[in-house]
């Protein structure tokens, strides 16, 4: 999928009821809007449209991998890629009013005349939206044989010499402790 159109889905020719849509997004995907904080990206999103009459239901499920530097080490880390999104699409007379006035980001004004509806941004967003924000290795993978030891023995050192440090602002403070 490299085109622009290959997002566009024209539901007019649909008909009403429940129609599936699969996509396969890699890195290139990703890559076209801006350079990301993720890699080898695998990204299967399973788009069910539901058309009726005036609106449009759309969910949107995310599965997958990815690799992400871990917060905590800076190796990598695989990362599953698991999430359901859903979107009200509403056909209106004055959709950018609507949108103007709507604070609810799961739904979205569309003209009644509309054809197509472009759904690359809402790919963009949801298959992030599926990966961890702090992405970290495990309590239990910590220290093991992915992890970068020299970078954990340093975050170490430095916590240890936090908590070894007295700091004369605060040492005033001690006496307010126990009232």
């Amino acid at each position: 999928m490299s085109g622009r159109r290959d997002f566009e889905i024209a539901f007019v020719g649909l008909k009403p009821g429940v129609t599936e849509f699969d996509y396969d997004l890699g890195d290139e995907f990703f890559d076209a809007e801006k350079p990301s904080d993720f890699k080898n990206c695998r990204a299967k999103v399973k788009l069910v449209l539901d058309k009726h009459a005036s609106f449009l239901q759309l969910k949107f499920e995310i599965g997958g991998t990815t690799e992400m530097q871990c917060n905590r080490c800076g190796n990598p880390l695989d990362i599953n890629l698991w999430d359901d999104f859903e979107i009200l699409v509403k056909m209106v007379e004055n959709p950018e009013e609507m949108n103007a006035q709507n604070d609810d980001p799961d739904v979205f004004f569309i003209a009644r005349t509309e054809s197509h509806i472009d759904i690359k941004d809402w790919l963009t967003e949801f298959v992030q939206l599926s990966m961890p924000t702090y992405p970290a290795c495990s309590e239990e993978e910590m220290g093991g044989p992915k992890c970068n030891k020299e970078v954990l023995a340093k975050l170490q050192q430095l916590k240890d010499n936090e908590q070894k440090k007295d700091n004369p602002i605060w040492k005033g403070l001690d006496k307010f402790r126990d009232n």
